[in-house]
């Protein structure tokens, strides 16, 4: 016997599920398209080498490779596979732009909702095949693009109706500063930032460790570590930036930077954040993730990426960008009850009963006119009784049913049905939209 449960870290969605992911994507598309972001999609399968080498060492382990079709196998690693799923959105949308530079406008804003799929450990709120909800901005290095993507993003939570979100800022010059202040030399800095990456997952200890693993002295670990711990304490973005100031021996063009963001966001919840590295290797500037109280991990995150769209064609062309993963912020409000009480029970508005065979012209005619007047209307399907038909519609969490019987078809009338209250009321065919509006 087959197996009925999906692949591992894959899963599929009742339509209560696809209800509630409806009304997050529907308000995440309501307010990019309020900055000007327009739709984009791209396809699920990438040439292999569009992805790799993209998003650093652990990046490129976790991407689903696609086996050549009719190939066999005796072939090394590299010829096996030419193409595979997208890992993420953004790698898409630079290959896009280099491809379409000459019909996109100067400055091209988009945002992108689709699937994407990690050979990841599946783990709660993580999973293998997951939506994310993109927006970037290419074209342009005013910091008026990180603004707005913080406060489009900070926009839609507090519409779903987080209030306890933090948006974490940091910058990764600022982290190439601080690791060389340190006394980490270039060679060794994007091994640093990726254990760095791992600090709220493995803890200063942890990620300690992996520093010496990977050749860090422990003197540059406990400085840089040293610093993080320190600034952790601080409250005020003035003071921080002020401490790293001091750690790196001045202003940067990376600090003036994010003074500048949160010029430009103010009454946005913004906190800097060193420790904060991002641990895709694309990002040259500002970077962001957005943290929730009693959460592992983040709803969302993103950041400048000037050099990515340059790696597919001649011209190098600023680009910056914004991920809500969808999956967890599903999680989040399922679990504090988020959702309103009354939304998503129900596929219809109303259901039409079947008195007999003979009678299901005048309840399909019946649904007919009621789905003109814009309500949502199911047919019974078959005759049945009664008792069983109103009882489907409870299953179901329809509130309202049209009771076509014997008498009503002979009168022109029809009885409409309150499931919630039992009452019922006998009106007029013509008059039956008024009544069920009412």
């Amino acid at each position: 016997m087959s197996k009925t449960q999906p692949a591992r870290g894959m899963r599929d969605f009742l339509p209560a599920d696809v209800r509630k992911r409806r009304f997050v994507v529907d308000i995440v598309k309501e307010v990019y398209e309020s900055y000007g972001f327009e739709p984009l999609e791209t396809p699920a399968v990438e040439n292999l080498e569009t992805l790799m080498g993209k998003y650093g060492e652990e990046g490129s382990q976790l991407i689903f490779k696609i086996l050549k079709r009719g190939e066999k196998l005796d072939l090394t690693e590299s010829e096996l596979a030419d193409l595979a799923l997208r890992y993420d959105l953004t790698v898409p949308l630079a290959r896009v732009v280099a491809n379409h530079r000459n019909e996109l406008p100067k400055f091209f804003k988009r945002y992108q909702i689709q699937p994407v799929w990690r050979a990841d450990r599946p783990a709660k709120g993580r999973f293998r095949e997951f939506y994310q909800c993109d927006v970037d901005a290419i074209g342009s290095t005013s910091m008026v693009i990180e603004s707005e993507l913080c406060a489009a993003v900070a926009e839609i939570l507090a519409k779903l109706g987080f209030d306890d979100f933090t948006i974490r800022l940091n910058h990764r010059e600022l982290l190439r500063e601080m690791l060389g202040a340190a006394g980490i030399v270039e060679e060794l800095q994007t091994d640093a930032l990726v254990a760095i990456d791992k600090l709220d997952k493995i803890g200063l200890e942890g990620v300690k460790k992996e520093l010496s693993e990977r050749g860090v002295s422990s003197v540059s670990a406990d400085g840089i570590l040293g610093f993080i711990a320190d600034v952790a304490s601080k409250d005020a973005n003035a003071d921080i930036l002020a401490a790293a100031e001091s750690f790196v021996g001045g202003e940067s063009a990376a600090i003036a930077q994010m003074r500048e963001i949160l010029a430009l966001t103010s009454g946005t919840k913004i906190k800097i954040d060193p420790s904060l590295a991002r641990g895709l290797s694309y990002y040259t500037g500002a970077i962001f993730e957005i943290a929730v109280p009693d959460l592992a991990g983040s709803l969302g995150g993103g950041g400048r990426y000037d050099g990515l769209i340059g790696m597919f064609g001649k011209d190098q062309i600023p680009a910056c960008g914004f991920s809500l993963g969808l999956e967890r912020i599903i999680v989040v409000m399922d679990e504090r009850g988020m959702f309103p009480t009354d939304f998503g029970n129900s596929s219809a508005d109303v259901m039409v009963t079947v008195w007999s065979e003979e009678s299901v012209n005048e309840s399909v005619n019946l649904a007919k006119t009621l789905r003109e007047s814009g309500l949502r209307v199911l047919v019974y399907p078959e005759a049945d009784k009664l008792g069983k038909q109103f009882k489907y519609a409870s299953q179901i969490n329809i509130s309202k049913v049209c009771i076509l019987g014997e008498s009503e078809i002979a009168d022109g009338t029809v009885t409409i049905k309150d499931m919630d209250s039992g009452d019922q009321v006998t009106v007029k065919r013509n008059q039956a939209v008024d009544s069920l509006r009412k």
